[in-house]
Parts: C-alpha cells; sequence; structure tokens
C-alpha cells in the first residue's frame, strides 16, 4: 500500500467533494476546537450534538450551527435520525471512545474519533476491523501528523539532510493543580499522562521514523510517579528501534519544559519548537551551515487538517486514513498498555 506521506501528495483538495453533515459526540472543550475549525471549511455543517446535559449541547449547537439550519440535539448517539448526518466527531473522555464508535460504525457512519482511540489495544483492533466491515472511515484524530510544518519535516529526513535518524527526544509537561474528580486524574474517566498526551510523541516518532523505513517496533522501558488517584503524573520513556535509533520522552502534569521535540541524525538535527504537537515553526541545524527555519501558521486553529484529510478519505472512499493508519494507532496503543502495566497501572475497564 502507498505510504500516508505519497497519499497526502496526490489527494483531491475536500472541497472537491460533496458537503458533509456532521455530529459531535461530547461537546466540550476540545469540540469547540473542532467546531471552529469545521465552521471554517467550505461545504461542511454541523448538523446534529449529542450530550448527556441537554443545555450545554444545545447551548453548544446553537454557537456552532447556523440560524437557517440549525443543529439538532440528542441524547445518544443512538438517537440520532436516520439519514441526518454523515459523519461522527467523537470528543467524550477516553473510555466513552469504544461505545461512541461502534454505535456510530453500525450506523453506517464516518467516524473522526479523538486521541486516544479507545483505552484498550484489542477494543481499537476490533473498532478498526468492524470500520473494514461496515465500509465507514474510522480515523483517530492524530492532528499533529496533518500540521503544515509536517511534510517539511519529513521532507528533511527523506532527502537525508541530517543522516540517518539516530535518536528522537520531547517533553510534553505541563503544570495541573490535582483534582482527583478532573479527567486528567481519575482512573475511571482514563487519566494518566500516557493515555492524554504521551500518545503524541509515540505516535510522532512512529510516523517520523517510518520515513527512512523503520516499521519495527520499539523495545520500552518506563519510569514514573504515580499520583495519589492512581494514575501516573509524570512518565519517562525510553524506547529502541530495531534500525538503531532511540527514542527519549517525557510526559508529566506536575511540571513544566521546553516541550520541543528534536530529531537527532548524522549530519544535524530537526526541532519541532514547541509546543511540538501543535508545531507551527521547525529547524534544520547542520555543522557550519546557516539555520534553515520554516514557519507554517494555521489557516484557522490547526484542527482543520485533520477534517479535511477525514474528508478526502470519505470521498475516496477509504475506511482508513493513510496519513494516520489503523495500525499506528493500535501499535501506540499497545506501547502505552505496556508501559501502563510495568507502571502498575491498571486501564479503567480492568478496575
Amino acid at each position: 500500500m502507498l505510504s500516508g506521506r505519497i497519499l497526502r501528495g496526490t489527494m483531491s483538495s475536500p472541497d472537491s467533494f460533496a458537503p458533509l453533515r456532521w455530529a459531535v459526540i461530547g461537546p466540550g472543550a476540545i469540540a469547540q476546537r473542532f467546531a471552529q475549525a469545521l465552521a471554517g471549511i467550505p461545504g461542511q455543517r454541523l448538523a446534529a450534538v449529542v450530550g448527556r446535559d441537554a443545555g450545554r449541547a444545545g447551548a453548544f449547537a446553537a454557537r456552532w450551527s447556523a440560524a437557517a439550519t440549525p443543529a439538532r440535539v440528542h441524547a445518544s448517539v443512538g438517537s440520532l435520525g436516520n439519514g441526518e448526518v454523515d459523519a461522527v466527531y467523537v470528543a467524550t473522555p477516553h473510555p466513552a471512545h469504544g461505545a461512541a464508535v461502534r454505535t456510530a460504525l453500525d450506523a453506517g457512519l464516518h467516524v473522526l474519533c479523538e486521541k486516544p482511540l479507545v483505552i484498550s489495544p484489542d477494543e481499537a483492533a476490533e473498532l478498526c476491523a468492524l470500520a473494514r466491515t461496515r465500509g465507514r472511515l474510522l480515523m483517530e484524530a492524530f492532528w499533529s501528523r496533518l500540521l503544515p510544518v509536517m511534510p517539511v519535516v519529513r521532507g528533511w529526513i527523506g532527502e537525508s539532510r541530517i543522516g540517518r535518524v539516530q535518536g528522537l527526544q520531547a517533553s510534553f509537561c505541563f503544570a495541573l493543580p490535582f483534582d482527583p474528580a478532573a479527567r486528567h486524574f481519575d482512573p475511571a474517566l482514563g487519566g494518566g499522562v500516557l493515555l492524554d498526551i504521551g500518545v503524541y510523541p509515540l505516535g510522532l516518532a512512529r510516523d517520523l521514523l517510518a520515513v527512512q523505513g523503520e516499521h519495527g517496533e520499539p523495545t520500552l522501558q518506563v519510569t514514573g510517579r504515580i499520583g495519589a488517584s492512581g494514575v501516573e503524573e509524570r512518565v519517562a520513556m525510553t524506547l529502541a528501534w530495531p534500525g538503531g535509533a532511540v527514542g527519549q520522552f517525557v510526559c508529566a502534569f506536575d511540571g513544566r519544559a521546553p516541550n520541543d521535540l528534536v530529531v537527532m541524525g548524522e549530519s544535524g538535527f530537526i526541532t519541532l519548537h514547541g509546543p511540538f504537537w501543535e508545531c507551527t515553526r521547525a529547524s534544520l541545524v547542520r555543522q557550519g551551515e546557516p539555520i534553515e527555519a520554516v514557519e507554517r501558521p494555521f489557516r484557522i486553529n490547526g484542527f482543520e487538517y485533520e477534517i479535511e484529510e477525514a474528508i478526502r478519505c470519505i470521498g475516496l472512499g477509504l475506511v482508513e486514513s493513510p496519513a494516520v493508519p489503523h495500525a499506528d494507532t493500535v501499535a501506540v496503543l499497545r506501547q502505552v498498555d505496556a508501559m501502563r502495566g510495568t507502571l502498575g497501572v491498571r486501564r479503567a475497564d480492568e478496575r
């Protein structure tokens, strides 16, 4: 199968495909960003909002849908009317993703689901198989892979501007006040840094190393600090790939860091300047040469690119995005599951 990098360069513009009617499932903070981006893409419409709190869902619908065609409010995914929407965006807490995705796929709807797709790698594999059976797109909303700066970075690696990649380093750390009821810390809501933010360096490392043909699975080492609620609040990971590259990543809820991602090669290094997960500036450094830097600002807020990727895939009749393939989604979840097991943290579905 062609790589995501090749297909991304040959796909048609999203406005060449039929307009889509979208439903947002879980009208929380992250869904606001999705809705803002959706509103800026021609032909796309918010047609429904699914939420347990009718008032909150109604306010979301009123803000982000047109007065002439207001989005309808539903209490559950199953109550969406037949033919009411074409695609759904799932933005509920992590453990609720699976049920929403399954219901939507069974109803014949395309699905763009927030990271992580689910909390269990086995369930992720089952849902990917269901998408193939139903002939509908299932895409994890790994927006970082679709940012406009990423083709430049992949190009630098693919052209061997830094030689062969030898290592990657990244931090994703921010300080949160401890609240056992907040989703970041509540085990029942899939709390912990690995599912919430650890997937970013793991997923991007997989994407970038694939440019130089690294498709093997790394060995894993992990240390961390478990907080009062029983989830990991700080984690340091070391990964070693069969081709020789090594990754060192730190993720935490208890402090701050540069939050850059650095790709180190034989003859130079590339920096995705922090915050790397929403990077708009990257630089290339080679010994004895001027620093080469690129700026790629967002057209709207950054989420437009993952939405447009989903639109393209739906228009082409794909069940998975070549930019965020199912195999990568499942593989990263297996890494997270293994590291959480080493730290003694159980998944919400195992408690």
